[in-house]
């Protein structure tokens, strides 16, 4: 998307701090990031940091789907610290070039079930993913379904660069009943099963996930248990 290049590499964090009000550790080591590269949209960011800073400093187990250039996994070391369990996957061969440097790399599909399961278990279970792989509607759907039920309760699913949802080479499109969005408006239809009745369009997921934040090309699903809500009138 050539239209949307920022041509100003001096000017990235003056960028984003102007724009969004934003100025945490974790612009700097995206603007000032040596060595592999790492490429984010600017206004994710902030949006990282809104959702992530509560696991820094602490045994995280975070996996993230797409490992490309290898500096997003340097970054996220970086900023999670030492004591975090961090792998990434990729279908490129060539990206196990990576393994062991910021964080361990596992080869194979994000659409592939044994796979993934295999990683995650060597992981030894996983607190936050991070979807920036193929951007293919079909795969992001068939990562969500085998991770979101191993994620640890509390813990969140972040899916990126959904502005693919709208694009046809991508799987998606505005009225595509792939598109991403879409599932996610099943999904909230079926966190308020309580109001209505036409019952549960994704029942496997029921009680387990507590809240969808939308923003520009990001999703993030809550993986916390629900109950049936309750009112009352006190005073």
């Amino acid at each position: 998307m050539r239209r949307f290049r920022f041509d100003n590499p001096e000017a990235v964090a003056a960028d984003i701090t102007e724009k969004y009000g934003f100025d945490g550790d974790l612009l700097d080591l995206f603007a000032n990031n040596q060595g592999a590269v790492v490429h984010k949209w600017h206004h994710y960011i902030p949006i990282y940091d809104r959702y992530f800073a509560p696991w820094r400093n602490t045994p995280v187990r975070f996996l993230e789907i797409g490992v490309n250039k290898g500096g997003s996994l340097q970054m996220w070391r970086r900023y999670f610290g030492d004591a975090a369990v961090l792998y990434g996957i990729d279908i490129n061969p060539d990206c196990a070039r990576f393994d062991g440097q910021a964080g361990q790399v596992r080869i194979g599909s994000q659409a592939d079930p044994d796979f993934l399961n295999q990683v995650v278990d060597e992981m030894g279970g996983v607190d936050v993913i991070l979807d920036d792989g193929s951007h293919q509607m079909p795969h992001v759907r068939a990562s969500f379904q085998v991770l979101f039920p191993r994620l640890e309760t509390g813990g969140i699913y972040m899916v990126e660069d959904l502005h693919t949802a709208y694009i046809d080479k991508f799987g998606g499109g505005y009225r595509n009943s792939a598109n991403f969005f879409r599932f996610l408006r099943e999904l909230t239809d079926d966190m308020h099963h309580w109001y209505h009745k036409k019952g549960l369009r994704h029942p496997e997921y029921e009680a387990s996930f507590s809240g969808i934040h939308v923003h520009d090309s990001i999703a993030v699903i809550d993986k916390m248990p629900t109950h049936r809500p309750v009112h009352s009138r006190v005073g």
